[in-house]
């Protein structure tokens, strides 16, 4: 073990996917029906299956912890929907949405299209439902707030698993009492350390765990360390911007984008909560572009300055 000292430190270690929280998950993962997209080469397992699949149960679960990407154990739902509809065997499938969350989203404004896109496709929702356990074929759910289980047979089951902090910052100095960098929501200053700084999954801020919210806080980041170094007061404000591009078939996506205590900080001067090939376009064409050429060389700081633009400065 080596120590390497520092004058500033940004702390950007995102979170680790633990599938090891979920009793029998991790053994069955990749056999048996049991899939999950989340983590290098199990969505083609998600693939395989739905592409032989005829019949049954399919569960799709958003799980009782953090996640990354919450909209994704949602997506697939949306997709496989789309799948056999075109295969011809989606009236013997009987696709269910199980989310540990009292919503089926936390903003309501797309909580409120999605129960209805929901609704319109056929999908069952089961709200305040946990997966607990998996058995072979079985799954088992519980209630979050009787505490009663109840047992589930599937012919696939797709997880969206429980995330937490990584213990390299969970069990050090800088970490809250949730094993979370400990991060001013706004300057993204850790709150007891004024030389250290967080970003990403890892920290604290009270928002989606997405890429979306990595650019927005970049900016910021940049600001206030330029100005910590300075001497002068950190200015820079991170609003809680995130983004979850809700893809829902048929070449139409829901586009997501929120901040803190829920606020719409749409880019577009439409309604981005009804599905739109507009929105399917920006995700599939358009945002990996900005992912690999801009955010990731540090040119791409999200979205503010063309949300401006395209509301006439009114958000």
């Amino acid at each position: 073990m080596s120590q390497i000292t520092y004058d500033y430190l940004v702390v950007a270690l995102g979170l680790d996917v633990r599938f090891d929280l979920i009793p029998g998950l991790k053994e069955r993962l990749g056999t048996g029906g049991v899939c999950s997209n989340y983590g290098p080469g199990n969505a083609d397992y998600t693939w395989k299956t739905l592409s032989t699949l005829t019949e049954g149960n399919v569960l799709f679960t958003f799980p009782n912890a953090p996640i990354k990407c919450a909209g994704a154990p949602q997506k697939i739902m949306y997709l496989a929907h789309s799948h056999l509809t075109q295969r011809g065997v989606r009236d013997e499938c009987d696709l269910q949405y199980h989310t540990a969350l009292p919503s089926i989203f936390g903003v309501p404004k797309y909580a409120a299209a999605l129960t209805q896109l929901a609704q319109d496709k056929k999908c069952k929702v089961a709200l305040k439902s946990s997966l607990v356990e998996v058995r072979d074929k079985e799954a088992v759910f519980q209630d979050m707030e009787t505490g009663e289980q109840s047992t589930q047979e599937f012919s696939m089951l797709h997880v969206g698993p429980p995330c937490a902090p990584s213990p390299v910052y969970a069990q050090s100095p800088l970490a809250d009492p949730g094993g979370w960098v400990d991060t001013n929501k706004h300057t993204l200053q850790h709150n007891l350390y004024p030389n250290v700084f967080a970003i990403g999954d890892c920290n604290s801020c009270p928002t989606g765990k997405t890429a979306a919210k990595v650019a927005a806080e970049s900016g910021v980041l940049e600001h206030n360390m330029r100005a910590l170094l300075a001497g002068s007061t950190l200015s820079s404000s991170y609003n809680g911007y995130t983004s979850c591009p809700l893809t829902v078939g048929d070449n139409k996506l829901v586009l997501a984008e929120f901040g803190y205590d829920g606020a719409i900080l749409e880019t577009f001067p439409f309604n981005q909560a009804k599905p739109s090939r507009f929105s399917y376009f920006m995700k599939k064409d358009v945002m990996p572009g900005l992912y690999w050429h801009g955010l990731l060389r540090g040119l791409w700081k999200g979205p503010g300055l063309w949300r401006k633009i395209l509301n006439l400065g009114r958000v």
